[in-house]
């Protein structure tokens, strides 16, 4: 049975220490219940705090005050429950794509035979479209491809909760679209509960189950939610053919631009 309450982030406070004494919080009241399986978007200006959140739900990043379940467990540090993809792979570049996937198995999954590390790793890799290229090393690899091993290393620990923070940000237009399908076509088997940051409207609609927009930072927090009302498997450009996506691109633009306004104002009220 499908769990309503996979995710819930409850009044999540991120607040850093003022050299004039008091803190100032970056994020300030964010509330979040995500299904299990369900994909999430969050769309924000720059400096709203989207990575914050994120790093927070990653376990990388202290909690001020709130909290954050995942499938019924608080988050209290880092875990293999949750995995991240960051917009640079970060890739060892003296070990190939094989040797880099393998580093998170063998940590997780210890007692597993040598064999079965192997074999998770390679098919994790498989799933990326690097059956191929397990003995590749970063330098012989695209930075496509180089995104494509640091996916195959998240999802190879087989998280409840995998976090994506802009991973294809540094990435041409053709390889972006290549690899948000291939994130896709691996959430739809799997049903990994994921949480998307991203800056790209496109994508947000193209990708997610619901979109969440954050308000400006400081004292940031979810300003509106969007349903994505489009079946799964997505078909790009059955998509792209349909009004309903246009309507969702505007609103969200809409959103961003009004934020932008208010980003202004305030800006012009401290100047003043």
């Amino acid at each position: 049975m499908k769990n309503l309450r996979f995710l819930e982030i409850f009044q999540l406070v991120k607040a850093y220490p003022n050299p004039f004494g008091a803190a100032i919080k970056v994020v300030d009241g964010f509330d979040l219940i995500v299904p299990q399986g369900e994909l999430v978007s969050i769309i924000g200006h720059s400096g709203c705090g989207k990575s914050t959140v994120l790093t927070m739900i990653a376990g990388l990043n202290d909690v001020t005050s709130g909290g954050i379940i995942v499938d019924g467990r608080e988050v209290e540090g880092p875990a293999p429950d949750r995995a991240v993809v960051f917009q640079a792979p970060c890739l060892l570049p003296w070990m190939t794509s094989l040797g880099n996937v393998l580093i998170g198995v063998k940590s997780v999954y210890p007692h597993a035979s040598k064999k079965d590390q192997h074999d998770l790793a390679a098919h994790a890799l498989s799933l990326v479209g690097l059956g191929s290229s397990l003995d590749k090393y970063p330098r012989e690899m695209s930075g496509g491809m180089q995104q494509r091993v640091g996916i195959a290393r998240a999802i190879a620990l087989k998280p409840k909760v995998l976090l994506l923070d802009e991973p294809f940000g540094r990435l041409d237009s053709l390889t972006r679209m290549e690899l948000q399908d291939v994130i896709l076509n691996i959430l739809n088997v799997q049903k990994i509960t994921t949480l998307l940051i991203t800056h790209d409207v496109d994508e947000a609609v193209y990708m997610s189950d619901r979109i969440v927009m954050m308000t400006n930072g400081p004292g940031a927090k979810v300003g509106e939610i969007m349903t994505i009302d489009f079946p799964k498997p997505r078909e790009r450009l059955s998509m792209m053919a349909d009004e309903r996506f246009y309507g969702y691109r505007e609103r969200l633009l809409r959103f961003l631009d009004d934020c932008g306004h208010a980003k202004e104002a305030a800006k012009a009220v401290k100047t003043a």
